[in-house]
């Protein structure tokens, strides 16, 4: 990839964004190096940290413009609905969508925490948390009403996250599974 003649910082920003969620999804963070990086964006090594602190910053930018919008739709549809059964169902459907249309940034989200370290490791593990709590509170309260049957709320909030996560892994759009979800 060239450098685009006239390319402005956004759009730079955006070359490099890029870049990084095709690399780290291909070959993993660590296997990145900033060289792989500025040559996938177009740039050369040290212009590259005039758009970007650290590569793990980078990183950290992919899995927080992943997760907290994730988080924040969350809460919008649970304050929409009262039913716990209602709720669950729209978290399902969100994450389902978000994890199939955003597949690249979502499983770097899900997976190259291993990655980060000290601070920025606790602070995407608090966002984390922010989210999983959404799920964990519908679940409580499915299980208080009665209406969920299980045994530990947590186990069962991770379990469904899992679950739900899955698809973005295996579903393609035109693929052979997709004709399983058509009507």
């Amino acid at each position: 990839m060239s450098r685009t003649p006239g390319a402005n910082g956004d759009e730079t920003r955006r070359r490099i964004y890029s870049a990084a969620l095709r690399l780290f999804a291909q070959r993993g963070f660590a296997a990145v190096g900033i060289r792989d990086l500025a040559r996938e964006a177009g740039l050369t090594a040290p212009s590259l940290y005039h758009y970007m602190g650290t590569k793990e910053d980078l990183l950290v930018d992919i899995m927080l413009s992943t997760i907290t919008p994730l988080t924040n739709a969350g809460a919008e549809l649970l304050e929409s609905l009262e039913r716990p059964e209602e709720q669950l169902a729209a978290l399902v459907e969100l994450h389902v969508w978000v994890h199939g249309g955003r597949g690249t940034a979502t499983l770097i989200t899900d997976t190259e925490l291993r990655a980060l370290s000290g601070p920025q490791a606790a602070h995407v593990m608090k966002a984390r948390d922010r989210y999983e709590d959404l799920w964990r509170v519908v679940v409580d309260r499915g299980a208080d009403a009665g209406i969920f049957d299980l045994a530990d709320a947590r186990v069962a909030t991770i379990a469904l996250l899992e679950l739900c996560t899955g698809p973005a892994h295996w579903y393609r759009p035109g693929g052979r599974l997709c004709s399983a979800f058509s009507r």
